[in-house]
């Protein structure tokens, strides 16, 4: 069975986001590895432990282009940490506000997200309560995706 094992972002400046993703989201920097071509870019990874052990990483490449969400919806791409409950997103939201930072809020209905973006504009979900995928429904979603490939959209 697959189960997620990290994410890789690309930064454009290490040191600002090693501020955000440590002092004002908590995370602790497990590991740092840096090189010298990648793609022909000089490179610095940050290794960030999640709670289950799991990890989110940071990628500086110096001299590399940003990357452009232009026209899409600002939260169409964006990753979720999960809290267990609303007390604990409460406790979010005010972290987040004493911490000076814009956020929003919307209500899914069984899950309620506070979304924020880090210093490069990557879109981050904090929700309540943890996802849950269901293992029934899997039919019924190949189904939705064979409709939509029929739709003759791209």
């Amino acid at each position: 069975m697959l189960r997620l094992d990290h994410v890789v972002f690309p930064v454009q400046d290490a040191g600002r986001s090693l501020d955000f993703y440590r002092d004002v989201l908590g995370l602790t920097l497990a590991e740092a590895h840096e090189g010298d071509d990648w793609n022909s870019y000089p490179w610095l990874m940050m290794v960030f432990a999640l709670p289950d052990g799991r990890e989110l990483v940071l990628v500086e490449l110096k001299g590399a282009p940003a990357p452009s969400y232009q026209g899409l919806p600002r939260d169409a791409r964006h990753y979720a940490l999960a809290v267990e409950d609303g007390a604990e997103l409460d406790g979010w939201r005010g972290r987040l506000r004493a911490a000076g930072l814009r956020f929003w809020e919307e209500d899914h209905g069984v899950q309620q997200s506070l979304y924020l973006e880090d210093p490069d504009g990557v879109v981050i979900e904090i929700t309540a309560p943890p996802s849950r995928a269901d293992p029934h429904s899997a039919q019924s979603a190949a189904l939705r995706v064979a409709r939509w490939g029929a739709a003759g959209r791209p």
